[in-house]
């Protein structure tokens, strides 16, 4: 896979440090190189309204680390950003220029800046996203409004999760309580009723893990994971009845998160009780990639997110322009598709191109693998299905036995559609020589009663074979429709 596009973010958390080297292509950034150091920057800004002096010592060591990492990868873009810990510091300005001094480009984002970037975070993952992002770091939440790709409303509350366990101390009631109060003064806060919830953090990710083991959920992929809003109650009882043994016994659960659980649960459980949303949506994206979004021109932003994953995952195995010229011959075939399908569709056979690096025993089971497995943008599990059952078929698995997973992650109407792509993948190859850009000599149609027509032209005849005509009828088969070859002059 060929880097380009190189650039670095430190986030300087309340909770954590993070220095993130990206490369890849701009809409669909790939992450080189993640280092995280726990500081807990903001432990004393909750007791004394400074920066913990302990805490502090600990960041710069770590920092002075970063420092020399990005001095070797120079010349890149470096940003250097703080958010709520040092925002709300007596002692934060101090902080930031000892940062600089290690040659860091250190900056302050204020809350509207903080929420600004994780709402575009999330819509840098999910470009269709309508409903509320909320963002749980240790100091503050981010709660912003997003639709139609932009984002709107936006506020940062003290409700991080170090602020929600000094509430609980109170006594029972009182983070609900808070909540309650501080969401009232928010008059677009009822715009999250019947919309999701979009969560991002590393407690409600953690979180999520705890969720996925309870429902025995079989792709262990965080991005665009799911549950109904109604869960997160049960959740937040689930975590307090397992214990911090058990809950680090769940595969993803790290130790520095299992102590923040019970309180990220119980803030979930108060979002979602006084927001009213109809689901809960695990964003992989947040605050660091919506700094890069933001930096995006418009026409790059308006690029699908799987798609340049995969074509840059695919890189220089894949036949320029092919993919796109089998999208135009197939497009006969796939009218009335239904909205969101043709791009699983695109994805996939941008895959299929990397089946001959693959021994021939295990092409079928390493293409399932990198559908389902692969860290792609912008796809949930259940489209990650659908793409997995296309190479399934197209690489030449049996189409009547479709991967268990596939089955408990995909609709059999999701299946039946995926089927159909590899029918058409395969037809293709055969066809044209594994040639997609030839196969505008062999057009494809559909007839006045809507039935599928391949043309041959008369000096193509001998392409007809036995193995051809079998694909043509599995493929007209899979959609259900009548299928004929037409002789061309």
């Amino acid at each position: 896979m060929t880097i380009t596009h190189r650039q670095a973010i430190i986030d300087i958390g309340s909770n954590s440090i993070r220095l993130v080297v990206f490369g890849g292509p701009p809409r669909a950034p790939a992450v080189l190189f993640n280092e995280k150091l726990m500081a807990g920057l903001g432990r004393g800004v909750v007791t004394s309204g400074s920066l913990d002096p302990e805490a502090v010592e600990f960041a710069l060591t770590g920092l002075t680390r970063f420092a020399a990492i990005v001095e070797l990868l120079a010349p890149i873009p470096v940003r250097a950003v703080a958010t709520a810990a040092v925002r709300e510091a007596a002692d934060g300005k101090t902080f930031l220029s000892r940062v600089r001094a290690l040659g860091l480009p250190a900056e302050l984002l204020s809350g509207d800046d903080e929420a600004l970037a994780s709402g575009y975070g999330v819509i840098s993952g999910a470009p269709d996203a309508d409903g509320v992002v909320a963002d749980m770091g240790g100091g503050s939440l981010e709660l912003v409004r997003i639709s139609g790709g932009e984002v709107h409303q936006r506020t940062s509350l003290p409700l991080g999760a170090m602020r929600v366990a000094e509430i609980r101390a109170r006594g029972p009631g009182k983070l609900r309580k808070r909540l309650r109060t501080l969401l009232g003064r928010l008059d677009w806060a009822s715009d999250a009723a019947g919309k999701p919830l979009y969560v991002v953090g590393g407690s409600w990710r953690a979180l999520a893990r705890v969720h996925m083991h309870l429902h025995d959920w079989p792709l262990p992929v965080l991005g665009n994971y799911a549950f109904p809003a109604s869960d997160a109650r049960d959740l937040k009882a689930a975590v307090r009845a397992m214990g911090s043994a058990e809950l680090l016994n769940i595969r993803g659960v790290k130790a520095n998160r299992v102590l923040q659980l019970d309180d990220a649960s119980a803030l979930l459980a108060g979002l979602a009780a006084e927001l009213a949303p109809s689901r809960i949506v695990v964003s992989s994206q947040g605050l660091r990639e919506g700094l890069l979004y933001q930096s995006l021109d418009a026409g790059t932003r308006k690029l699908d997110p799987l798609i340049e994953g995969v074509r840059h995952a695919v890189g220089t195995q894949q036949i320029p322009q092919a993919t796109e010229a089998l999208l135009e011959w197939s497009a006969p075939a796939f009218r009335g598709e239904p909205a969101g399908a043709s791009r699983l569709r695109h994805a996939s056979w941008l895959l299929a191109e990397t089946g001959w690096a693959s021994n021939p025993d295990f092409r079928v089971i390493e293409g399932e693998e990198l559908a389902l497995h692969g860290n792609w943008i912008g796809v949930d599990a259940g489209g990650r299905a659908q793409m997995a059952m296309a190479l399934h078929v197209g690489l030449g698995g049996d189409p009547l036995n479709p991967p268990d997973l596939v089955k408990q992650l995909a609709s059999p109407d999701e299946i039946a559609r995926a089927t159909s792509w590899g029918h058409a993948y395969r037809l293709a190859r055969r066809l044209s020589g594994n040639n997609a850009r030839a196969l505008a000599a062999l057009p494809l149609r559909r007839d006045a009663e809507g039935g599928l027509v391949l043309g041959l032209p008369k000096r193509f005849a001998a392409l007809a074979d036995s193995a051809v005509r079998k694909r043509f009828a599995e493929l007209a088969l899979s959609l259900g429709l009548a299928g004929r070859t037409e002789n061309l002059p």
